[in-house]
């Protein structure tokens, strides 16, 4: 090994990271498509609205799933089937909309054009109204 290899192998300083200017590369940047860096408030607002709606989808999934493993002698097997799957539905569909979201608002701070509009907001939404609709009609239904 000669002693300019050496020298590109040894490691940095303790705490020295990739240059903060460095691009990324790899899978990372072909799926950005290229751009500058914007700045890192921007990006890591980005990632925590990405968080934002994971958790939303957890929540989803976990209504979804005491919708049928708790309301056996509250619902009707189809209610309960039904409201069950609309809000697993729901939490499939935030969860991989807010990559697509994620990655779609990335590119664009990249490329400083306007950022998309958000997709998953009316989804959510129309299907939480949607669930919704369905408990009201089952409630007044219950109470007649």
């Amino acid at each position: 090994m000669s002693a300019s290899e050496d020298a590109h192998n040894t490691p940095g300083p303790v705490g020295s990271g990739p240059d903060p200017g460095q691009s990324p590369r790899g899978l990372l940047a072909r799926a950005l498509g290229g751009g500058s860096d914007p700045d890192p408030r921007f990006t890591l607002a980005n990632e925590r609205t990405f968080l934002a709606w994971i958790r939303t989808s957890l929540a989803m999934v976990a209504g979804g799933i005491a919708v049928e493993a708790f309301t056996l002698e509250l619902f009707t097997p189809e209610l309960r089937k039904t409201v069950s799957v609309l809000l697993l539905l729901l939490g499939l569909v935030t969860g991989g909309g807010s990559f697509f979201r994620w990655l779609n608002v990335e590119r664009a701070m990249r490329r400083q054009i306007p950022l998309p509009a958000p997709l998953l907001a009316p989804v959510l939404a129309v299907g939480g109204a949607i669930v919704a609709a369905v408990l009201i009609v089952f409630v007044l239904g219950r109470a007649s």
